[in-house]
């Protein structure tokens, strides 16, 4: 169940690209994070690219990732139209040995990107697999881009730590993106998995730049992008969207704020949910035989549910503004503002 858009997302980053802003990609871990991504876009009047990784379509399809995406499409589908923005959604970092999950992603309507991630490797079998994969989605009947990464991020991706960080060279960059084909380039200019400190950072901006203006000079009019970009303070978000890089990958951060959210809820409701001392905690006969029992407008999962949709929202508004793309939403078709 794919939605209508005034927008493909190829259009949409080249919008983006000529007109210096960017986009907040923003990976789900839950329904409730989503959701609260799809109201914090309608609230900036802004379009907004989700992410999805394996660890989220496996937990979302309980252990089958094409269950997974068709529980997000369908969500997508029936709510970002309702709000009247655009929600594209990339499979985020295909490991190029998954054949599972990429056949899932080529086999499933729900992407409108795939991000093959083969930048362990050396650069010549990054390149082949890379382009192996560009080579099947170009066979498919529909826009879906591809994204690659090349240099090495530091931190933690999916369970992998990556102790050492290595720049991406803007004439390696160059070789690449003509030898694969790929539509978007992920760079390494200085982020981390994780949580990027943005003061304490070695940000290249210089480096993104020179990426972008030697792939121009060689006729390549590819978005750049930069995974790990919670924690970047809103002046380098700002100075990145003066080069070529229109993509900015989040996820911690929205991990964060609905554990943060969540814990400070149950804290202060501590007294309506757990029985006090000297109670029996009774749950099999739900405290019959006590004159306490809990409440059920503080334990229903869906209100704390809601502050962490809330929360979530508040956030991505934020950063839609800091990014740009606030007051520049497509919308669904027909309904272009």
């Amino acid at each position: 169940m794919t939605h209508h858009r005034a927008r493909t997302l190829r259009e949409v980053y080249a919008d983006a690209r000529r007109e210096a802003y960017g986009f907040v990609a923003s990976n789900i871990t839950t329904l409730d994070i989503m959701q609260g991504l799809l109201d914090g876009a309608a609230a900036a009047d802004s379009d907004v690219v989700l992410q999805i990784k394996r660890d989220t379509a496996a937990y979302l399809g309980n252990g089958d990732v094409s269950a997974g995406l068709s529980i997000v499409d369908a969500h997508l589908g029936a709510l970002a139209d309702d709000r009247g923005v655009s929600a594209f959604l990339n499979v985020d970092h295909v490991d190029a040995d998954d054949a599972e999950l990429l056949d899932a992603a080529l086999a499933s309507d729900a992407p409108d990107s795939i991000m093959v991630d083969a930048s362990a490797a050396p650069f010549d079998e990054n390149v082949a697999r890379t382009a192996d994969v560009v080579d099947r989605v170009a066979a498919l009947d529909r826009d879906v881009l591809v994204e690659a990464e090349l240099g090495t991020i530091r931190g933690t991706e999916s369970g992998e730590t990556t102790e050492e960080a290595f720049y991406t060279d803007p004439e390696e960059a160059v070789e690449f993106v003509d030898r694969t084909g790929c539509d978007l380039l992920a760079v390494s200019i200085g982020t981390e998995h994780g949580v990027s400190a943005g003061v304490d950072l070695d940000l290249r901006v210089d480096l993104a730049d020179d990426i972008d203006a030697a792939l121009r000079d060689h006729g390549f009019d590819v978005p750049l992008v930069v995974h790990g970009s919670s924690g970047l303070t809103p002046e380098q978000v700002s100075a990145l969207m003066e080069t070529g890089v229109c993509k900015l990958n989040t996820n911690t951060r929205y991990q964060y704020e609905a554990a943060r959210t969540a814990c400070e809820f149950y804290l202060a409701n501590a007294d309506a949910i757990v029985p006090p001392e000297g109670v029996a905690d009774d749950r099999a006969t739900f405290f019959a035989d006590t004159d306490w029992s809990p409440e059920k407008s503080t334990f229903d999962p869906r209100v704390v549910g809601q502050d962490v949709r809330d929360r979530i929202a508040a956030v991505y508004a934020e950063l839609a503004a800091v990014a740009g793309s606030a007051g520049r939403r497509r919308g669904a078709a027909g309904s272009e503002s």
